[in-house]
């Protein structure tokens, strides 16, 4: 196996992690990530256990290809891991092993082009992250009723479109109240210990 391996799909992690839905993946610079070992991507992150083991000792493209999956690696990583969006990796990994590939990245452009929407019009500086973890969170019809809810509050309340701050504010506070109806946390929190 290749050392540095390229895999196809960067957007979705070997782990099940939504790449293309992450705030690094849309950064400007040098700290972009290219997703999960996209172009450059093993001088960025030079290693992690399910990427030595999936991809670079295996030579799989995610661990659903694994006979061992769901393997230890997954046990516990709700306690520990702070990054909200692992939440979503063992179903991703699910769905990708039941539908294949080709139908988890046709729902996952959906989310990126709504996340794009996002960033594109909402984004005041600040708002980047939290609408990268209610696009990986949310139900799909909660997230296009937020967008549509948020456009015609902006309408309605004759927000100019240059006042970023005011729409920001406007669509958090609807994704939020989204996400209380369908029993989603999009609070960041802070890492417990793993322990031994």
């Amino acid at each position: 196996m290749e050392k540095y391996p390229v895999r196809k799909y960067p957007t979705v992690g070997a782990c099940g992690l939504d790449c293309g839905l992450c705030p690094r993946y849309y950064t400007v610079g040098t700290s972009r990530c290219p997703g999960c070992c996209g172009p450059d991507f093993w001088q960025k992150h030079p290693g992690s256990p399910i990427l030595t083991c999936c991809v670079r000792r295996k030579g799989l493209e995610f661990c659903s290809d694994c006979g061992d999956f769901p393997c230890s690696k997954f046990k516990d990583v709700d306690k520990y891991d702070s990054f909200l969006t692992h939440q979503k990796m063992v179903s991703n990994l699910n769905f990708i092993k039941k539908y294949g590939i080709k139908k988890f990245i046709d729902q996952q452009n959906k989310r990126i082009k709504l996340l794009e929407t996002m960033i594109n019009n909402f984004n005041d500086g600040r708002s980047r992250s939290f609408y990268c973890i209610a696009t990986t969170l949310l139900p799909m019809p909660s997230l296009e009723r937020a967008l549509d809810d948020a456009n015609q509050k902006i309408k309605t309340d004759d927000v100019s479109s240059d006042d970023i701050k005011t729409k920001a504010k406007i669509l958090r506070e609807i994704l939020n109240e989204a996400a209380m109806k369908d029993g989603v946390d999009l609070k960041l929190r802070k890492p417990t210990k793993k322990k031994d």
